[in-house]
């Protein structure tokens, strides 16, 4: 989405920060090498990397092809490695970093019927935990969120309704709560906290209710 890239960027600008968009393939490696060597040369390192690139096709195990299968792993799981990969060996270089990839309350309890999308973001999970356990004495902080039902654009009044009254507080999360909780993690207000999956879900998988 290149005209929302450009438009974020002007956004950024008007507030007198700096930025440039930059379109890249998470599931190619030399794309994401590229996109994170340009992000270092422009800006002189990368303090922080929030990856949040996502498909979802919803199918169950036994209906789903092996085309939705490599399409999803690839873009939701390969992809987040990849991106990984190259911030982290960029944040070794520069002795410091805190990255934050986007999970889902899909990667912590099952869902019939979202079995390669669930799939992907419980591994998401796991390469958060490994990772940060392997740079955790590099001052390097690597953690995720894990959104409930987070409003989009797309949604109708209907569809927010319904999502809304999954959640024990009656309502759908906004994206600016994410992007919250988001920059929390990646903030020295969190200089303690690594290889944590952070829950935003309105106390949805919180228990009974």
């Amino acid at each position: 989405d290149i005209d929302g890239m450009n438009a974020a960027v002007d956004e950024i600008i008007a507030f007198g920060g700096k930025a440039v968009a930059h379109k890249a393939d998470v599931t190619k490696e030399q794309e994401v090498s590229d996109a994170v060597s340009r992000c270092a040369q422009l800006f002189g390192s990368i303090d922080y990397a929030h990856n949040n690139a996502a498909v979802i096709i919803s199918k169950s195990t036994v209906n789903c092809t092996e085309e939705i299968w490599d399409k999803t792993i690839n873009t939701n799981l390969k992809g987040y490695w990849l991106c990984m990969k190259y911030e982290i060996l960029q944040m070794q270089k520069q002795g410091h970093g805190s990255i934050v990839n986007t999970s889902s309350i899909s990667g912590l309890i099952g869902r019939a019927g979202d079995m390669p999308y669930n799939v992907s973001k419980s591994g998401i999970i796991g390469l958060t935990k490994t990772a940060a356990l392997e740079n955790a004495d590099k001052n390097i902080r690597i953690n995720c969120v894990c959104p409930g039902a987070i409003q989009t654009k797309d949604w109708n009044d209907r569809v927010i309704k319904k999502l809304g009254s999954l959640h024990p507080m009656n309502r759908v999360g906004q994206p600016e709560e994410v992007a919250n909780a988001v920059m929390w993690l990646c903030s020295d207000n969190s200089s303690f906290v690594t290889g944590h999956s952070l829950v935003i879900d309105g106390g949805r998988i919180a228990g009974e209710w």
